[in-house]
């Protein structure tokens, strides 16, 4: 048994206070808002700490690094919250509790027809939206999501909880209001259509997660404000990248 550490679980316990700040605030419940505790270049022993600190679901942005990490932690709920190349849909659709990063028909067809193979439930998904229409994010476009919606829906292997995005790369969080209010918005209008799809929304990350929670969140991906800067290896410096890059969505992309 390790002991804890106590810096982690001093993150968390400050974590678990802004949080409930946000959804206070907001008139919501706070523990209607799930941490995802995001551990891209994070090692197996300090992700262990993490969730001897508490923490229990976590977040990768790369399904090789994911897997090496998976097998020697039990007890973890991991998310897959990084682009999914089609050649890994497999793999990520054993290993994974929940993708968050399902950015097309086609992607959600493969892991339909793939989860029966190595799943005995329906495979968790989020839907990512592209809010701002930022060419350097993945995801649907709103009105690419309301065309969609429902034919995904329709696949019978997947278990649509809700919709994702990546807020708007500001200096100042409240100016990532907009991006977070947008998404609640377009989960509204299409639920109101739609009512299979879930309730989710995954949005807000290290600096502007209390703006998310009080925009409707129910996930937020924090990487930095729980494990510290990440060091820079190589051309990947940690949370520099952005989503639809290799590593996205990261938490804090571009904010290093």
């Amino acid at each position: 048994m390790h002991r804890m550490d106590p810096a982690l679980d001093l993150a968390r316990r400050r974590l678990l206070e802004a949080v409930g700040r946000a959804a206070r605030q907001a008139g919501r419940d706070p523990a209607s808002v799930e941490i995802v505790a995001v551990t891209k270049t994070v090692s197996a022993e300090r992700i262990r700490a993490a969730l001897e600190a508490g923490f229990r679901t976590f977040g990768e942005n790369r399904v090789q690094e994911a897997l090496a990490k998976i097998g020697t932690l039990p007890g973890a709920a991991w998310h897959l919250i990084g682009p999914l190349q089609a050649n890994k849909a497999r793999r990520a659709a054993a290993a994974f509790a929940v993708i968050e990063t399902i950015d097309s028909v086609e992607l959600a067809a493969r892991l339909d027809r793939l989860v029966p193979e190595v799943r005995d439930a329906p495979l968790p998904v989020l839907l990512q939206v592209n809010v701002d229409a930022d060419p350097a994010k993945s995801g649907f476009t709103p009105a690419e999501m309301r065309a969609s919606v429902g034919p995904i829906l329709d696949l019978p292997n997947l278990e649509v909880r809700g919709l994702m995005t990546v807020g708007r790369l500001v200096a100042d969080a409240e100016l990532a209001r907009p991006t977070f209010a947008a998404l609640r918005r377009l989960s509204e209008a299409l639920r109101h259509d739609e009512p299979r799809l879930g309730l989710d929304l995954s949005m807000g990350m290290s600096d502007d997660f209390e703006v998310a929670v009080e925009e409707g969140a129910t996930i937020v991906r924090l990487g930095r404000a729980l494990f510290g800067e990440r060091p820079p290896s190589g051309a990947d410096a940690g949370d520099s990248a952005v989503a639809g890059a290799a590593d996205a969505p990261t938490d804090e992309p571009r904010r290093g």
